[in-house]
């Protein structure tokens, strides 16, 4: 498959100083314009051999129309950025899936070319059961695996091998961050070339997370949120916060490529549960170049942001 390079795309422009972020559609809409269908592993099981390989057909032909008019929603919403479901595809590890999408590759294609002509970048957040530096061969393996099948379907998509079109991930099993940094830099260049590494609230830090992408060579995808929670903090004055956010910018191969993810506690400040809407966000955001909105109204957050746009400073 021929590679894209990623500075020959018709990618989004950079917001000017001043203006808001782009920000980013996560997965599914709140109201029901963008939804997927899925199957079941143990339903897939009982299937015999040609009801799979039908019903996948059936299954993906589906989706993939439907993430078209996930991008017209975008388009029309003048939503930059969408991140991608991880279950786009399911059962896609079986041989049936695999191959099915091979033969889609025309169709697979036209979500990228698309994309690109309407200037929407598109990334993803593989699943939790990645676990990259596992005490269990067979979880790595299994985790390899996962990220191999999600980059070879961005590669159908047409997508560039780049930071541009990201998949982040977790750091997984405390304590192991060596183990983490050695199985990354085995993984194969169309997972290596796309991954990030995101913070989380227990496990791995902001500086352990930044610490690790130095060491792996992979940008890092700031959580302001899950910051907020790690430390215990009560607002998000503390100057560290700033800080975190500058150093992370600048293991982007391109810092206007930074991605951010925002969400507010629901029912307190250092809330771990994340509330319906933005109602808050940190002075420093204010030249951060993309943001993936966590809230659970989804588009409807990212309307209320964009009018309200509040500043804590």
């Amino acid at each position: 498959m021929v590679e894209i390079e990623a500075q020959n795309l018709n990618m989004p422009s950079v917001p000017d100083p001043g203006e808001r972020p782009h920000m980013g559609l996560v997965c599914v809409t709140a109201s029901e314009e963008v939804r997927f269908r899925t199957i079941t592993r143990t339903r897939y099981l009982k299937l015999s051999a040609t009801e799979k390989e039908v019903t996948l057909q059936a299954l993906y032909h589906d989706n993939l129309e439907r993430l078209h008019r996930a991008l017209s929603f975008c388009e029309q919403h003048q939503i930059k950025l969408y991140r991608l479901s991880s279950d786009l595809f399911p059962q896609s590890d079986d041989e049936f899936g695999t191959n099915i999408l091979e033969e889609m590759a025309d169709e697979m294609g036209q979500i990228g070319e698309r994309a690109r002509e309407i200037g929407i970048r598109l990334v993803l957040h593989p699943d939790q059961f990645v676990v990259l530096n596992s005490e269990s061969p067979q979880i790595v393996e299994n985790s390899r695996k996962i990220l191999d099948r999600h980059a070879r379907n961005l590669d159908l998509f047409g997508l560039e091998r780049s930071a541009w079109a990201v998949m982040m991930i977790h750091g997984g099993k405390g304590n192991r961050s060596e183990q983490l940094i050695q199985t990354i830099g085995e993984l194969p260049e169309g997972v290596r070339r796309r991954l990030a590494l995101e913070n989380d609230e227990y496990t791995y830090s902001a500086a352990a997370i930044l610490n690790i992408c130095h060491k792996a060579g992979v940008p890092m995808v700031f959580d302001v949120h899950h910051y907020v929670c790690n430390l215990g903090l009560d607002s998000y004055e503390d100057p560290g916060l700033a800080e975190m956010l500058a150093a992370a910018r600048q293991t982007w191969p391109k810092p206007e490529w930074q991605l951010v993810h925002l969400s507010n506690g629901k029912e307190a400040f250092g809330d771990r549960r994340h509330s319906d809407f933005i109602e808050l966000v940190p002075g420093a955001l204010r030249n951060a170049p993309w943001i993936e909105v966590e809230a659970k109204a989804k588009e409807q957050a990212i309307a209320h942001l964009r009018l309200n746009w509040p500043i804590a400073d």
